[in-house]
């Protein structure tokens, strides 16, 4: 649930690969001088300033800024937002704890993300990168001039030290991210190899290294990495921690002495004097600070408020902006997912049946105000959606897996949840259908109303829940499931419960939201992965184990055109919605934000698709600062 508010991610503070959950899709490969080298494989080797997975790179080698910012943006002035719940470490990369919100903003990668280029990465602490045409290595030339917090120089020493530590001491789902790994090695004080296994994931591994945040070899000889700690940790990034108070709040200090402001990818960008993050234990107290200024920028997440509650005074004097931008990612898969290492979820029409019973229209009309449409796939609002009947592509990777992926992946349209009545709450039809999908699947109902197997045992479900704003949401669907027979409970616990519960796998079913990448790879093993169902911690929430789903995580790895990709993709999702892994819910194509009039971004003809709601490319007005100061919006 917690994925659902603000987070780190939500922030949008810059274009990197999360550090506690690298994924190589959001980052990419060649395009730049190829040359006859004497290493190792004695292969054609490319150089370049950046990696672009499907072909050449937008920006050549001397340009000096991306064109979604504003090279002359100035620096200054402070913005605020808000997390969910609490949290007692800034180590975003061990599975003990909870992280606070851009726990990742103090380390630098060796590669930068694009926000017009999906498939990119630019020089950062690598100046340049070469690799063969197999992929099978990368070498990262490293700048010299890369100092950490404390000053002291960046090696390729501390490169891999980063990789060892995450891989032997990290979260447990660094181990799968690191497979086709074969090991790291200082060649020089400033370069730094990595080697893949042949037959691995050969695009994404080098990517993967291209995106690891770099930990201080010095700084962990004295501190213990494995252990949970509110102390400011050494990077190299742009920011520094300014102030922490436990559980409440996290304020970010930009640092003056940044060795990389003026490098091409970060020009115009990181222009905020602070970050602060707020904590909030409920949603309805953190709007209501949001309200009298306690915070500057919120992105709303809640229909109803956004519908209804958008009419405070601090919008009536013209303080407050509200603004809906558009969102061209991938929806991202939100949804209520089943725990299917419980046996009782083992049979799909128990899981198809238990998705009938959620009338998404009735929750869009009654509570929503209209303002969602229904989820349908994993990757929706993109081209990597299936639709229809599987395309001659999708076949080619389908038909050798016939007989290991249901049936109705060729017979039948991509799944797509069946439409309830939005008058009523408990729509009849849809019920009946969902108690003829349980009665087949061995469920009757006994004397006293419960469905029980051949054993006896009671079907029960349980919700875990920790927001309170969800509660209108799980109940009329736990109501549906008792007038199936179903046990149903709707279980709220607080954040750090809810967490820790996840983390374990204790649960029946959970809310989640994963942004998918727009060029999907090694982290699909990590959400659907049959390796990653057991790690504690994993992304697997469902738990998931099928050789045909690793087949097509494998295609998925293995796409050397954009095409060949969203084929495989679309195949992919057509089969994760045939098996019912999960009860889609909804989204919405927009950014809804609201903040304190002090704030301004770049404004183009041609955004980037999700880069407006990038925090890293707005900057702070102080003259509209100083009025609304003078006038006492904030406080």
């Amino acid at each position: 649930m917690k994925s659902l508010m603000p987070a780190a991610r939500d922030l949008k503070l810059r274009p990197w690969a999360a550090a506690i959950c690298i994924s190589a899709a959001v980052i990419a490969s060649s395009a730049g001088l190829a040359f006859a080298t004497g290493l190792p494989d004695d292969d054609t080797v490319t150089v370049s300033h950046g990696l672009s997975v499907f072909g050449d790179l937008k920006y050549g080698p001397d340009f000096t800024h991306f064109d979604y910012v504003n090279p002359d943006a100035p620096k200054g002035g402070e913005i605020s937002t808000w997390a969910f719940g609490t949290f007692d470490s800034l180590t975003p990369f061990i599975l003990k704890g909870n992280p606070g919100a851009l726990a990742s903003v103090f380390y630098d990668t060796l590669m930068s993300g694009s926000l017009d280029e999906p498939d990119a990465m630019y020089g950062s602490v690598a100046e340049t990168a070469e690799y063969p045409e197999s992929r099978e290595w990368v070498i990262f030339n490293m700048r010299p001039e890369a100092r950490f917090r404390d000053g002291s120089p960046l090696t390729a020493e501390d490169v891999v030290f980063t990789f060892e530590t995450l891989r032997d001491k990290g979260r447990p789902s660094y181990k799968l991210l690191f497979k086709d790994f074969v090991g790291a090695e200082v060649l020089d004080t400033h370069k730094v190899k990595f080697t893949f296994k042949p037959d691995g994931a050969l695009r994404e591994a080098y990517l993967t290294a291209a995106g690891l945040p770099i930990l201080s070899k010095a700084y962990y000889e004295t501190v213990d990495f494995e252990e949970t700690s509110l102390e400011a940790p050494m990077g190299s990034g742009a920011y520094e921690l300014e102030s922490v108070e436990p559980g409440r709040s996290i304020t970010y200090k930009r640092r003056d002495d940044y060795w990389a402001k003026d490098l091409p990818v970060n020009v115009g960008q990181n222009n905020f004097d602070r970050i602060k993050v707020e904590y909030f234990a409920d949603y309805t107290t953190a709007f209501e600070a949001f309200k009298a200024g306690a915070y500057t920028y919120r992105e709303e997440f809640l229909s109803r408020l956004w519908a209804t509650g958008y009419d405070f005074p601090a919008i009536d004097k013209g303080w407050v902006k509200v603004e809906t931008l558009p969102d061209g990612r991938p929806a991202g898969t939100q949804g209520f997912w089943f725990n299917l290492r419980r046996e009782k979820f083992s049979d799909p029409r128990v899981r198809e049946a238990i998705g009938l019973a959620f009338n998404f229209e009735w929750s869009n009309q009654s509570l929503f105000h209209g303002l969602y449409t229904r989820t349908d796939s994993f990757w929706e609002n993109s081209g990597m959606q299936a639709e229809g009947m599987p395309t001659e592509k999708e076949l080619e990777l389908l038909e050798p897996l016939r007989g290991q992926v249901p049936d109705s992946v060729f017979t039948d349209p991509a799944f797509a949840p069946a439409e309830s009545n939005p008058a009523n709450a408990g729509d009849r039809r849809a019920l009946r259908r969902a108690s003829k999908l349980l009665d087949e699947a061995g469920w009757a109902v006994g004397d006293d109303g419960k469905r029980r197997n051949a054993d006896g045992e009671v079907l029960s479900v349980e919700f875990l829940n920790d927001s309170p704003s969800f509660d209108r949401i799980i109940l009329p669907f736990v109501d549906n499931l008792e007038r199936l027979g179903i046990d149903a409970t709707a279980q709220r616990v607080d954040a750090a419960q809810a967490t820790q519960r996840q983390k374990k796998f204790e649960y029946d079913v959970v809310v989640q939201r994963y942004a998918m990448s727009q060029t999907p790879g090694t982290e699909l093993r990590g959400i659907f992965g049959s390796d990653s169902a057991d790690i504690e911690g994993s992304n697997n929430i469902a738990g998931l184990k099928d050789e045909a789903v690793d087949q097509l995580i494998q295609n998925i790895e293995a796409a050397t055109t954009r095409e060949d990709l969203n084929a495989a993709v679309r195949a992919l999702d057509r089969v994760l919605r045939a098996k019912h892994i999960w009860i889609p819910q909804w989204y919405k194509p927009v950014h809804n934000i609201a903040y304190f009039d002090m704030y301004e971004r770049p404004y183009t003809d041609n955004p980037p698709p999700s880069g407006l709601g990038e925090l890293s490319i707005w900057w702070y007005n102080p003259e509209k600062a100083a009025a609304l100061k003078a006038e006492g919006a904030l406080q």
